[in-house]
């Protein structure tokens, strides 16, 4: 019956119209006061990815590649908006950069990240995937510090889908259901060897509210159009945020502005070709195109 559950949240969630769109509020430093200490606290690692929803997010990933092939380029203004000066986040020179901007809070990022990290691992070597976590106040920032700590300690890629089926799933972490304090973030991350109290020092230290603060910064200006944010939210090479009218649509979308880009750095003319904004290319209210403008919790 769990598992009925789980297949019928991730349908009514796909076709969404809005996802969960939030302001990035202006960066507010922190009084340095540090939360009460929950001595013992523990909470369980994830239960295993669902081999099902894993199946048919390798199923979905392959149609979108397929449609990417076989359907017209994209059109700027309908299926992606360029970003003004655009610049990849963190990725070197010679590599594409994807970056999402999602939230371990987010419903909608929860129901698309096992579409994400089986796209993800069939990305070719010149291809590079940042996550960056959207930080739009109260839970959303306790997790944005969390992302980074654990990129730090170089447990993202042990702990990413299993955050998100922790509070999603299994409710082991209240996510935006309630305020899940450092103390509570860090017990989870203790399953996977980080130390609890060093979890915790680190996500209050100067160094992640930085990279917090400059996340915020890139966010906004793949926002400068005046849409809405929200997330998840994809910029390919820094200058195209996917828009598109549908999930299956924004992988499409998102399939081509990768080639299109893989074949402007190997110099040879294969991959989509951006079309010509479409005559009629004004876009909706930010509210009625959700895999455009993204979605957050």
């Amino acid at each position: 019956m769990t598992r009925i559950r789980h297949v019928l949240l991730l349908i009514a969630l796909l076709p969404l119209a809005v996802a969960c769109n939030r302001e990035v509020p202006a960066p507010v430093a922190g009084n340095g006061a540090a939360p009460a200490t929950h001595a013992g606290a523990t909470t369980s690692a994830a239960s295993v990815e669902d081999p099902q929803r894993a199946a048919a997010a390798a199923a979905a990933v392959k149609k979108a590649e397929e449609e990417a092939a076989r359907l017209p380029p994209p059109v700027e203004g309908t299926d992606y908006v360029v970003i003004p000066n655009g610049q990849p986040y963190e990725t070197p020179p010679g590599k594409v950069e994807v970056v999402e901007f999602f939230g371990y809070v987010c419903p909608f990022c929860a129901a698309v990240q096992p579409q994400v990290a089986a796209m993800k691992s069939k990305l070719p070597p010149d291809v590079q995937f940042v996550y960056i976590p959207a930080a739009f106040g109260g839970p959303w920032d306790n997790y944005a510090r969390a992302f980074y700590t654990a990129d730090a300690m170089g447990l993202v890629q042990k702990t990413h889908d299993a955050l998100f089926r922790a509070i999603h799933i299994d409710h082991s972490l209240k996510g935006e259901g309630g305020m899940d304090t450092p103390e509570e973030i860090a017990a989870f991350y203790a399953n996977y060897g980080a130390d609890p109290k060093q979890f915790v020092s680190s996500m209050q230290s100067f160094a992640v509210a930085a990279r917090m603060n400059r996340a915020r910064q890139q966010l906004t200006a793949a926002y400068v159009n005046g849409d809405q944010m929200g997330t998840p939210t994809f910029v390919v090479a820094g200058k195209y945020r996917v828009k598109g009218k549908s999930v299956d649509d924004m992988f499409r979308i998102l399939n081509q502005l990768i080639q299109m880009e893989r074949a402007k750095l190997s110099g040879g003319t294969a991959g989509a070709t951006p079309a010509a904004p479409a005559a009629a290319s004004t876009d909706p209210a930010p509210a009625a195109a959700p895999a455009a403008a993204g979605s957050g919790g």
